[in-house]
């Protein structure tokens, strides 16, 4: 347990049935925007622990996760059930290498995200380095349904504030929304409509891409952007693509 400090939830916003984001006071080590933590609670005399990214930018003094409740999961039904002045372990020191050091240099930076992993990319947004770095930036959420694209406020604020630069791109794929794409990330790239709607061409030498979501979603988006050029990024050889599975 040497690394694990209590942490207080100071907030638990639930933004539907299964969706939830703690807020969290913790006197933790300084991390960078993208990286993660883990949060753990002692359950039947075990510490039941599990990663979650930081929503939250590093200045932000509270910290952040956003997570969603699985039904039969040990930690995630406990996570959202609690409530303002309870504790939970965190983790001292941060960990992970999706962040903006890790990405080589671009005229757009895409950022492809399904579900929960919205929030790397919102900790990275809500710093300076990422907008002094690209000319475009382009969010591309996809969910199941509507009401899963939660962090509007905070979306819609970046958007007033870099309105030349932040292109946002939802996508809806188990019913019809208001200005989203229907189906899934890999094939909208892999036919042409996701650079036809954004209208910025998808191109090795323009732009770098960060993926993070379900294994299938990266693994796909992989696959179909490796048919147009791009390549993994990798310390020793940079590339245009890298990647975070998150669960």
């Amino acid at each position: 347990m040497a690394d694990w400090i209590p942490a207080e939830v100071i907030t638990n916003r639930h933004w539907n049935s299964d969706l939830f984001s703690l807020k969290l006071q913790a006197n933790i080590e300084p991390f960078k925007a993208g990286q993660f933590t883990k949060l753990g609670l002692e359950i039947d005399g075990k510490l039941i622990q599990r990663a979650y990214s930081f929503v939250n930018p590093p200045s932000d003094p509270l910290l952040e996760i956003y997570a969603t409740r699985v039904a039969d999961g040990e930690l995630s039904p406990r996570l959202h059930a609690l409530d303002c002045g309870d504790m939970v372990y965190i983790s001292a020191r941060a960990s992970g290498y999706f962040t903006l050091d890790e990405v080589p240099p671009g005229e757009h930076l895409w950022l492809l995200a399904t579900g929960t992993a919205i929030g790397p990319y919102l900790s990275i947004l809500r710093e300076p380095q990422v907008w002094q770095r690209f000319r475009k930036i382009i969010l591309v959420h996809a969910v199941r349904y509507a009401a899963d694209l939660t962090y509007q406020a905070e979306i819609n604020a970046l958007k007033e504030y870099y309105p030349e630069q932040l292109i946002v791109q939802p996508f809806v794929s188990r019913e019809p929304a208001p200005l989203s794409l229907p189906g899934r990330i890999p094939q909208a790239i892999e036919d042409g409509m996701l650079e036809r709607h954004i209208g910025l061409p998808l191109t090795p030498e323009r732009s770098q891409i960060m993926l993070c979501g379900n294994p299938e979603m990266v693994r796909d988006t992989r696959n179909v952007l490796e048919t147009l050029g791009f390549r993994k990024n990798l310390r020793r050889n940079p590339g245009q693509i890298t990647m975070e599975r998150y669960w």
